[in-house]
């Protein structure tokens, strides 16, 4: 039997944060990563800590995070949708994670199981496509190791691919109405040459046989 019996399994979910507060507690290399991480999915950033990295004041001077310059206190996660923290000090750590219980929202000390109501994935990236491991806080670095595999698995052709299937979905979506139909035709084309065309570099080939197989042109961008 795997796991304990005891202990509830993490529910794993994508969330958008699109214009939602993100408060990070601390200025070092952990907080300057999960940052950029955040901007990346649009989310409104508060740094609350004295000093900050280079990079994190040069966002802060730029306008892409909000800086509070000095330690965290209660009442600085007001208004947060999402609240992450460096490892401080131990007071501090657990205070930041009893506000974030009591207003309900998710936290997470960064390598403190104990104060994390969930935990952060190895990511891999490839455009769209977004592959999460976790090995649910027992072992990080197994998922950093298989995120490497993966990361040399699977190539840039994958976002490539995904590219080339959102310019599909609405001109498939408004021509073909029958579900059962587009969803044959989305499983013909991932299992088609179209990713091995890509993966060569073979894009107006790989284009040309996608749009055979959905039957519909790819749609242009605007502007």
């Amino acid at each position: 039997m795997s796991g304990d019996p005891l202990k509830p399994a993490y529910y794993p979910v994508y969330l958008s944060l699109t214009e939602r507060r993100v408060v990070v507690k601390g200025g070092g290399p952990v907080a300057e990563r999960r940052v950029a991480d955040l901007l990346r999915c649009g989310a409104r950033v508060r740094v609350v800590a004295p000093e900050l990295t280079p990079e994190l004041a040069e966002r802060a001077l730029g306008g892409e995070i909000e800086h509070v310059a000095r330690p965290y206190r209660p009442g600085d996660l007001e208004g947060a949708a999402l609240a992450l923290a460096e490892p401080g000090e131990p007071a501090s750590d657990r205070a930041f994670f009893a506000e974030a219980e009591r207003r309900a929202i998710f936290a997470n000390v960064e390598d403190d199981l104990e104060h994390c109501s969930f935990i952060m994935p190895a990511l891999v990236r490839r455009g769209d496509l977004v592959v999460a491991i976790s090995t649910s806080g027992r072992a990080p670095a197994l998922a950093v190791r298989l995120r490497e595999r993966l990361e040399r698995e699977l190539g840039p052709e994958y976002g490539a691919l995904l590219e080339l299937a959102g310019r599909l979905r609405a001109p498939l979506a408004s021509t073909v109405p029958e579900f059962e139909e587009r969803r044959r035709r989305w499983y013909e084309l991932v299992d088609s040459e179209v990713l091995h065309l890509l993966r060569e570099g073979r894009a107006a080939e790989a284009r040309e046989r996608a749009e055979q197989i959905m039957g519909v042109a790819v749609e242009e961008p605007v502007g």
